[in-house]
């Protein structure tokens, strides 16, 4: 198991380094000259991207129960630097376009002939304090879903019949389910490896 948590932390931490060097090259001057006071953390992009992969390979339903008693307690040595829960959560959503890039990029599965497509809401607030909301302002939209009205955004996922993940797709929480089947950039590696394996 050590070995294939170094094994996914290299992979993870050559892809961030580029990720970083190919994101600085876009950014404005002006930004990149502004003083802005950042938080250092101990534990770097790479250690907690890699945490959440490990996670999903473990048989752990509860992420706070995962990050208290596994990885604090039995991978002191892989992790040395363990921040409290609460602040591994705050920085988990700031790698959140780094691990989408990463698994867009390096961990898709591939169509075995049969495939599931399905979505889910993702609040950005509760559906009351949607007028309140300004970190998502212009972005983020009221939708429904089996669960009633919501605010914020929908994962599309698309699966093949082993459970991995083919492709997935975030939109607006307005857009209908059935609008991602319409994007053909959405499933076209879907079929193209359907295609080619016939």
């Amino acid at each position: 198991m050590v070995d294939k948590i170094t094994e996914i932390f290299c992979t993870v931490d050559d892809f961030c380094y580029e990720f970083d060097k190919a994101r600085d090259g876009h950014l404005l001057t002006k930004a990149l000259n502004k003083k802005t006071r950042r938080r250092k953390s101990k534990m770097t992009e790479s250690e907690v991207i890699t945490i959440l992969i490990i996670f999903h390979h473990k048989q752990f339903r509860n992420l706070k129960h995962f990050y208290i008693n596994y990885v604090q307690k039995h991978l002191k040595a892989e992790f040395p630097q363990t921040v409290s829960y609460n602040r591994f959560v705050e920085l988990h959503r700031k790698v959140f376009m780094q691990m989408s890039v990463f698994l867009k990029s390096q961990c898709l599965g591939s169509c075995t002939g049969i495939s599931f497509i399905d979505s889910t809401p993702i609040k950005a607030c509760h559906i009351k304090r949607e007028k309140q909301n300004k970190v998502f302002t212009g972005l983020a939209q009221k939708g429904q879903c089996s669960m009633g009205w919501f605010y914020g955004f929908k994962l599309h996922i698309i699966i093949n019949d082993m459970g991995e993940i083919i492709d997935f797709l975030f939109t607006q929480g307005n857009v209908d389910d059935r609008r991602p089947l319409k994007d053909k950039n959405f499933h076209k590696k879907h079929m193209s490896n359907r295609a080619h394996k016939t």
